[in-house]
């Protein structure tokens, strides 16, 4: 059953994707040439967008999706495509194998720090920087980012679902926690990604000078718990949804569903960046 679940899972996505929608037997050939070579090769390098690529591997989910439909967070994927620019300065935290890396620091040319406590993940996330020459502009920094400075225990080989360990979760190991606002200093970052799996207040709480800095215009949380969405109020943060295809940022949702919350601040500058970016070619899709 499960794995007539997980088709059907995949027909719902090929068929409402933004750039499979239109042809989904294309984004079934992708998923089955995938499945024949990741069972003959323990590392595939897929080309990607941009000239870049991704050190993939089987069982990697979040990495895979990008295989079958481009950008398996379309429309949050989208928002640095077109928000960054050369020398801009990305914070993502939870950065995985570096799905967001790669395409802020490899296709924008912007510069990085990746946050990812998981050994295992890490060095997925190492080789999909060495593989697209990117050491010079990503900073990794292999810690938990929390409220304070210390110790956490978290989670092992949970691939994306990796977190904060609970007291139920048997494989753990202890991993180094540090502020945002300790690692970043008088740094001036631009956009800031978190997806860390239910953590983000942790996060926000040790992240205060970051956010209030006027130079952090636009914010992802994977989740927003409320005192998380008041601190960014307080800071002048809004919730926003971009329709890449129309350019167009808007506070209406217009039925749109994302992966993450997006927050912006300074709407004036941030709509004109996104408007005047360049287009990204994907799967024949120019946007």
């Amino acid at each position: 059953m499960k794995t007539i679940q997980g088709f059907l899972n995949l027909q719902r996505l090929f068929t409402s994707h933004p750039l499979t929608s239109d042809a989904p037997l294309r984004a079934w050939l992708r998923f089955a040439k995938w499945q024949l070579r990741s069972r003959l090769q323990e590392e595939i390098l897929i080309d990607w967008i941009g000239g870049q690529k991704l050190a993939v591997c089987h069982g990697m989910t979040g990495a895979t999706g990008n295989i079958y439909v481009g950008l398996h967070e379309f429309f949050d994927m989208m928002i640095p495509l077109h928000f960054l620019r050369k020398y801009d300065l990305f914070l993502d935290v939870g950065a995985n194998v570096g799905t967001y890396t790669v395409l802020a620091s490899g296709v924008c040319r912007a510069t990085t720090y990746a946050f990812e406590p998981d050994p295992a993940t890490l060095c997925r996330l190492k080789r999909n920087i060495e593989v697209n020459r990117l050491d010079e502009r990503v900073r990794v920094h292999d810690c938990a980012l929390g409220a304070c400075n210390g110790e956490a225990e978290f989670t092992v080989g949970l691939d994306t679902l990796n977190r904060f360990a609970g007291a139920n979760d048997a494989a753990t190991r202890t991993v180094r926690m540090e502020t945002l606002d300790n690692i970043v200093g008088n740094a001036q970052p631009i956009m800031m990604k978190v997806d860390v799996e239910g953590a983000e207040l942790d996060v926000i709480s040790g992240a205060e000078c970051v956010i209030a800095n006027p130079s952090l215009n636009v914010i992802e949380l994977e989740t927003v718990p409320t005192q998380c969405a008041k601190m960014l109020s307080r800071h002048g943060f809004e919730i926003g949804w971009y329709d890449p295809f129309r350019r167009t940022l808007s506070r209406d949702s217009a039925g749109q569903r994302t992966s993450n919350t997006l927050f912006v601040r300074n709407w004036s500058f941030v709509k004109e960046r996104l408007l005047t970016a360049p287009p990204v070619e994907i799967f024949g899709h120019e946007i």
